[in-house]
């Protein structure tokens, strides 16, 4: 059984919309304001699991603009808090709502999930449209019962109207569609000494690494787009030299590993072929906080789009860094210089190392999220429990437990290491900068007053 059917209230849809068929409307049982949230998150990482030609790249994008729209079309029913409209990059006022008039703001978050998540996974299969069709319907049944009918269409209109816009707005990022171009078979690949080669243990098969282009998209923070760019340690195949080291402890590492390293490396992989994707992870753990604390609609739409756009703009960093530097793996360093027999206990992704993409995205939402509901916070990941065991790796699938959603981050970033895919100093520099990525998001002006 996967994440899909064992998160609390992950796909609970399915359930509303059985009672919907079998039931009146007053007989359902109805969700909170905050659950309605949780169910569209959720149906976010449904989709982005089952939707074909998948990355971690769009993925996070995906994230960003959906967390945003979440926000954006309930934040003018909360005076103490501010539009993101004029304060991200290039993006201009949002529709304003009438004041004179009635708003229901979960019909508008409603409304405004399901046109974001149609327009943005535009290519997923039919099935999945109906089945955002049928949770914005049962929801809302529900929110309607108590509010006339103009209320409720005013309601609708001003959420898809903010959906569309974001949408449009999207379109011009770089990023557009991009799983129609996740390769660029014209790209010419530096040569020089430590650069990417394509392995031939790898996840993907192409020659060509993924979207080469995608540092040059557009972020949702300003101050993201001028982030100073990481320190690389000199190239130096010179056994003792700092570079040589980097490889050498990744080596040493895997000649070592426990089985537990082992159960991280492989839990974390977050292929997007049979997973939501490691920005998914994160906004996976984003449902996890808001369904362990009492917070309210606007402070859970927050959480969600702090989360997506910190994650989004990671992404666009990490892969600039990635094609400006476009260093080595262990499995091309390895075997050349070190054991020619060896092979990462992990496969290579199909891009470049440096900096980690795992260790920055889980950085940039481990520090959101510390923001928003402090530093200790007990939880239990169970996005892939009940996934058959690797049999291959001889390891399980096991649950993972954090006293701090840092110590997730961390685990994250070290199972790239265990796996054999990236040096300690990719991880490092990960986290570091995700963690810049993140006070500039956070650091925008979210409330009225001086809080942030």
């Amino acid at each position: 059984m996967t994440f899909f059917s064992k998160s609390k209230y992950i796909i609970t849809f399915v359930a509303l919309i059985v009672l919907f068929t079998s039931c009146t409307t007053k007989e359902q049982p109805k969700l909170s304001e905050k659950e309605v949230a949780l169910e569209w998150a959720n149906m976010t990482l449904f989709i982005t699991r089952y939707t074909p030609s998948n990355s971690p790249t769009f993925a996070s994008r995906a994230f960003g603009y959906t967390g945003l729209t979440m926000y954006e079309t309930t934040v003018q029913g909360f005076p103490d808090y501010k539009s993101m409209g004029g304060q991200l990059n290039v993006f201009d006022q949002l529709p304003i709502a009438d004041a004179s008039k009635e708003y229901n703001w979960v019909l508008a978050l409603n409304a405004g999930q399901s046109e974001i998540l149609k327009n943005i996974y535009v290519q997923t299969s039919e099935e999945n449209i109906q089945k955002i069709d049928s949770l914005e319907q049962v929801i809302y049944n529900q929110f309607t019962t108590d509010v006339d009918q103009q209320t409720a269409e005013r309601s609708v209109a001003f959420g898809k109207k903010v959906a569309q816009i974001i949408f449009e707005w999207s379109k011009t990022d770089g990023g557009h569609r991009g799983y129609l171009k996740n390769f660029d078979k014209t790209m010419v690949h530096p040569d020089r000494p430590g650069s990417w080669k394509p392995p031939l243990f790898a996840q993907s098969f192409s020659h060509h690494p993924l979207h080469p282009h995608w540092g040059e998209n557009r972020t949702f923070a300003s101050k993201n787009k001028a982030i100073e760019d990481p320190k690389m340690i000199p190239y130096d195949t010179t056994p003792g030299s700092a570079y040589y080291k980097q490889f050498e402890n990744v080596y040493l590492k895997d000649l070592e590993l426990t089985q537990l390293e082992k159960e991280a490396a492989i839990w974390w992989g977050d292929d997007p072929d049979v997973s939501f994707t490691p920005p998914g992870h994160s906004y996976y753990f984003a449902t996890l906080a808001v369904e362990g604390h009492d917070i309210s609609l606007i402070e859970t739409t927050q959480v969600y789009a702090q989360v997506g756009m910190a994650v989004s703009d990671a992404f666009v960093n990490c892969w600039k860094w990635k094609y400006q530097f476009f260093t080595e793996r262990p499995n091309t360093f390895i075997p050349k210089y070190i054991d020619e027999e060896w092979e990462s206990f992990w496969p290579d992704p199909p891009f470049p190392s440096f900096p980690s993409g795992h260790a920055i995205q889980a950085a940039a939402a481990a520090t959101v999220l510390e923001h928003n509901f402090g530093k200790e916070f007990t939880f239990t990941d169970r996005a892939h429990e009940g996934r058959e065991r690797d049999e291959l790796k001889e390891t399980d699938f096991v649950i993972r437990s954090f006293d701090s959603f840092w110590d997730a981050a961390q685990e994250t970033a070290d199972s790239r290491f265990y796996g054999g895919i990236h040096t300690q100093l990719d991880n490092e520099v990960g986290l570091e900068k995700g963690i810049e990525i993140a006070k500039n998001v956070y650091g925008l002006e979210w409330k009225n007053t001086n809080e942030k």
